[in-house]
């Protein structure tokens, strides 16, 4: 999909998908949950970025925050191993007690120093989000941006289990194409639907800029990237999907499917991260 200025100008779909489609979100999940946590700052459930994890968690270093956990500082001894079947990762996608798996966790780096990646760090501040709101994760994401932006699909969010009935924070939100480019619409727009502020325009900027001078492909939640001279953050799955954000030129360009371009060398940012971005813009010259 593409959306330029409230117009959708490019919408298809491949092997029978549709519309209506429901396709995983996977990491895409993990900028939604920081959304979330922002949320809970601003309805008063949480007090800000700085509040202990502690608070809610007492089995934690108190030097953990929750801002640690959306921006992947939080030094915590998570294994992001996709490939090992025994890393934390993969145990945390089929185990029936994920909450059990986190709370085993223990800080081993000094949290708010340096970037590490760790889908743990989302699964906690989901749990945290749990505990401050007495919601669970599905119902204050209804609550604060589905129903308000009028989704058109029942969204389906994965459990580790339904006795335990803890969602899989880090990864697994199912929905359709258009309902991930309204996402991208709220986070363009600094967190205005339709004319109605549902988050606070300082949060996303605080999402949208780097974490640490280090690693400035980062920052709450989202991916950065300064591609063509332009300020670009974005949701990213592991299996190639993407929303990405341009708000110098009011644009959203959502991508979903099952194949990742592997990156080269050092660089964070995938090659089809690229090649979706250059393929926009061919569109939009030919649209003018």
């Amino acid at each position: 999909l593409i959306i330029k200025n409230d117009s959708l100008l490019f919408e298809k779909y491949y092997n029978g998908y549709d519309n209506n489609s429901r396709t995983n979100s996977f990491s895409m999940a993990k900028s939604i949950v920081t959304a979330l946590m922002f949320k809970a700052i601003q309805d008063g459930h949480l007090e800000n970025t700085d509040q202990p994890v502690a608070d809610f968690f007492p089995q934690f270093d108190k030097s953990l925050t929750i801002g640690d956990l959306s921006s992947m500082s939080s030094g915590l001894n998570w294994d992001e191993n996709y490939y090992n079947p025994f890393a934390s990762t993969a145990r945390a996608y089929f185990d029936d007690d994920i909450r059990e798996q986190v709370l085993d966790l223990e800080v081993i780096e000094e949290p708010g120093e340096k970037f590490k990646y760790l889908s743990g760090n989302t699964q906690l501040l989901g749990m945290v989000i749990e505990k401050a709101t007495g919601k669970n994760l599905s119902e204050y994401l209804s609550e604060s941006f589905w129903k308000p932006m009028g989704m058109n699909d029942a969204a389906l969010w994965q459990l580790d289990s339904e006795e335990s009935g803890m969602e899989k924070a880090y990864c697994c939100i199912s929905s359709n194409a258009r309902n991930f480019a309204k996402f991208g619409k709220l986070f363009l727009n600094y967190g205005t639907w339709e004319g109605q502020q549902l988050l606070d325009s300082a949060f996303i900027a605080k999402s949208s800029q780097p974490g640490f001078k280090e690693t400035p492909h980062y920052g709450y939640g989202f991916w950065l990237s300064d591609y063509k001279n332009k300020e670009i953050f974005y949701m990213r799955g592991v299996l190639g999907q993407y929303v990405i954000m341009i708000p110098e030129d009011d644009l959203v360009i959502v991508r979903l499917g099952r194949k990742l371009i592997q990156r080269e060398g050092g660089d964070k940012h995938y090659k089809d991260f690229y090649m979706y971005i250059d393929e926009a813009y061919k569109m939009l010259d030919h649209a003018s």
